[in-house]
């Protein structure tokens, strides 16, 4: 581990909450451990692991604040569900507050909620340590997805979107338009 990630990981946990710096870790190790399968960088997949929820603690008229303060855009379901504002906050927050500078970490922690359609390796990666760290147990098919992730890292991601959106459907939650058209991506190339 750098100096520098070191030196985030310390931040990081002043401004989590301790479950939410838990899974963090969870996260970052897991995405560490995906990248060595995949072929990917540790370190940046660690780091992008490390600031994924970074703005996952802050209240939600602080996070509309900061996204005018840094101009974010917000889509319709956004403004209408402010849990899902934490991914493109904190990728703004990444490169603003810690001084990230790697587009492909600030991207990975964009879309680590909603995915996207044509993510690169890393950003799948950190999309699915998200949804399979080992402090998650509730979620459908976690073991048939865990196992999954390591074996067919596309089939990992285009289950988790159905899951999801099933699962969003079954309590009557707002859908991100994003997450849709990710899953209609993946499972179209599934199909093919």
């Amino acid at each position: 581990m750098t100096e520098e990630t070191r030196s985030i990981k310390k931040k990081i946990k002043k401004v989590l909450d301790k479950d939410r710096y838990q899974h963090t870790l969870g996260v970052a190790y897991t995405a560490a451990s995906l990248a060595m399968r995949y072929g990917v960088d540790l370190e940046r997949a660690f780091l992008a692991g490390l600031l994924h929820d970074c703005a996952k603690n802050i209240p939600n008229d602080d996070k509309f604040q900061l996204c005018r303060k840094y101009k974010v855009k917000l889509n319709d379901v956004e403004k209408k569900a402010p849990y899902l504002i934490h991914a493109k906050l904190g990728a703004t927050l990444a490169e603003k507050l810690y001084g990230v500078k790697d587009d492909e970490i600030v991207n990975a922690i964009k879309y680590h909620t909603t995915g996207r359609p044509g993510m690169t390796l890393l950003e799948k990666i950190i999309f699915t340590a998200d949804y399979i760290e080992p402090g998650r147990s509730n979620a459908q098919n976690l073991n048939e997805i865990r196992q999954l992730s390591f074996i067919d890292l596309d089939a990992a991601v285009t289950k988790i979107l159905y899951d999801t959106l099933q699962y969003l459907e079954t309590k009557d939650q707002l859908i991100d338009p994003m997450t849709q058209m990710t899953y209609d991506y993946y499972a179209g190339i599934r199909i093919k």
